[in-house]
């Protein structure tokens, strides 16, 4: 099966706990010497077998190949990749069974992120995630006084939408931010606007 690295953590001196998440689940595995092998790291995407041991719900990671895409070599797109694979890890951590949609979203960003700036792409596919799982505000009520928003918004952790009476923050242009929403798409935003809710991203999902 295929899948993507969000995590690694070291066990004693070589080997590694790796989570993989695939097109159903998010699993953690055990593999030895795991340190040892340069294509167990986080952000890679690798085909692999989950083999059952005698403990139960644990697996080995055996027969682990990378498949690599080019982009990769480009450091700036690459960290920027893994900067968004932990923040996954920690927002599905606790969760095993998943829809497939994480899994292909990430498939459509490991595709957009070589040709196109990777902030914009992060950006882009953060809002789809938000829409999937029901958490975006269309509404824009400021999340703190619950009025409507009607000039610039200022969009808190996982983009709550907030008024500047409330927040003392940069506020964007609520056309922008509605174009943003509703098509999942960045092009009214400029590349600092862009960085400064990337940012944002970083703060949580």
């Amino acid at each position: 099966m295929q899948g993507y690295i969000i995590n690694t953590t070291k066990v004693k001196e070589e080997d590694l706990l790796v989570t993989v998440i695939n097109k159903k689940k998010v699993k953690t595995l055990y593999r030895f010497y795991g340190a040892r092998h340069s294509h167990i790291h986080l952000g890679y995407k690798i085909d692999y077998e989950a083999h059952p041991t005698n403990k139960e719900n644990f697996f080995q990671l055996k027969s682990v190949s990378s498949l690599p895409s080019k982009w990769m070599l480009k450091r700036e797109k690459f960290y920027i990749w893994q900067q968004f694979l932990q923040l996954i890890y920690k927002h599905l951590r606790d969760i095993n069974e998943i829809d497939e949609f994480y899994y292909n979203l990430l498939e459509k960003i490991s595709l957009y992120i070589e040709k196109e700036n990777p902030y914009r792409v992060i950006l882009e596919a953060y809002v789809k995630l938000l829409e999937f799982e029901g958490r975006i505000h269309h509404d824009f009520n400021c999340f703190i006084c619950n009025q409507k928003i009607k000039d610039n918004i200022i969009l808190a952790r996982a983009f709550l939408p907030a008024c500047t009476n409330c927040i003392t923050k940069k506020g964007y242009e609520k056309f922008k931010i509605e174009y943003l929403f509703k098509e999942q798409n960045s092009i009214l935003l400029d590349d600092n606007e862009v960085f400064e809710l990337y940012n944002i991203i970083l703060e949580g999902l």
